[in-house]
């Protein structure tokens, strides 16, 4: 399970709105096959690893991330595809948290004589997220991704912000940006800094474009062009977005923008990358712009995900703490 795990991150920000899925196949005599989840219209992972094992299919043992389709969509059922091949045993990740599918794939292979097992993986859970997220709420999974000195700066108080991380932590932001299928900013972001909104690789080629959305409206000869222009509630914009197959948006800010997420309870992950720089006064802007906490009763809480060093930089996940 743990390959197919690796299997779907190779994958992430390739399948939307379909998940990203890992799947192995192990024949009788030990030999693997690999698959992974196409773009949309193209083979889910089961078949991939299935058409590349071929006959050494029957008898196998199939470990899959999520729970093998059982409907037509873009693409025939991949219980069909896994029965028809003599699959013997079929290892599931995680049940397809989709009202409409859940637990059908996972009927239809037992019934076929399949045995499996579902082992409920807390890695295939946690790289499944943004997908349990849009399947439940219609809205994508909302990252913010903030970055800062060590005692919460962004910038100086002259306004010059370039650049408090390094440039290991802005590579790493740009994967963030390219597994994401949307990226949000403000109006006064891309007045003030006209940035592209591009997935960059290490070379600074754009490796991929997320749909680009801009809360208000973009002056008319800004790089982020084309864009999305939306404006009203948040709320109904992460619907509009979530119809439009947006699975993962990333927010970037600025500061009005990442505090009206936050206030309104509508981060799902945040991503805070923090050098270690301090600029040591109350003068320069901070995450969030707007009012916070009055007291000590009122600061938001969360639960950090991971730390870990990304070049001179900590990179740091934070959720919200859950209800009680």
């Amino acid at each position: 399970m743990r390959r197919a795990v690796e299997l779907g991150e190779s994958v992430r920000g390739t399948t939307s709105p379909n998940p990203w899925v890992g799947c192995v196949l192990t024949a009788d005599d030990g030999a693997a096959y690999e698959g992974a989840t196409q773009p949309p219209g193209g083979p889910h992972a089961e078949v991939v690893a299935l058409d590349a094992a071929g006959e050494r299919s029957r008898g196998a043992t199939l470990h899959v991330t999520l729970e093998p389709c059982a409907h037509h969509g873009r693409t025939p059922p991949c219980t069909d595809a896994i029965v028809e091949a003599g699959v013997a045993r079929v290892v599931v990740g995680m049940v397809d948290p989709d009202a409409d599918v859940s637990g059908r794939g996972i009927e239809h292979l037992r019934a076929a004589g399949v045995d499996v097992a579902v082992v409920d993986d807390p890695g295939v859970r946690e790289q499944l997220a943004p997908y349990v997220a849009h399947r439940r709420t219609g809205r994508p999974w909302v990252v913010l991704k903030l970055a800062s000195s060590l005692d919460g700066r962004t910038a100086a108080p002259d306004g010059t912000s370039r650049w408090i991380t390094s440039d290991e932590a802005r590579r790493d932001a740009h994967r963030l940006r390219a597994i994401s299928d949307a990226i949000v900013v403000g109006a006064g972001t891309v007045r003030a800094d006209d940035p592209a909104l591009t997935a960059r690789g290490p070379d600074g080629t754009v490796e991929r474009e997320p749909l680009r959305v801009v809360l208000g409206h973009a002056p008319p000869r800004a790089r982020v062009h084309p864009c999305v222009e939306m404006s009203g509630d948040l709320g109904d914009v992460l619907d509009e977005l979530g119809r439009r197959g947006v699975v993962q948006a990333v927010v970037e800010g600025g500061a009005t923008v990442a505090g009206a997420f936050h206030r309104a309870g509508l981060v799902d992950r945040y991503v805070v990358y923090l050098a270690p720089a301090l600029f040591g006064g109350d003068d320069a802007p901070g995450w969030f712009r707007g009012a916070g906490a009055a007291t000590i009763g009122d600061v938001w809480r969360g639960r950090v995900v991971s730390v870990r060093p990304v070049g001179p930089d900590l990179r740091v996940e934070l959720e919200p703490c859950s209800p009680g």
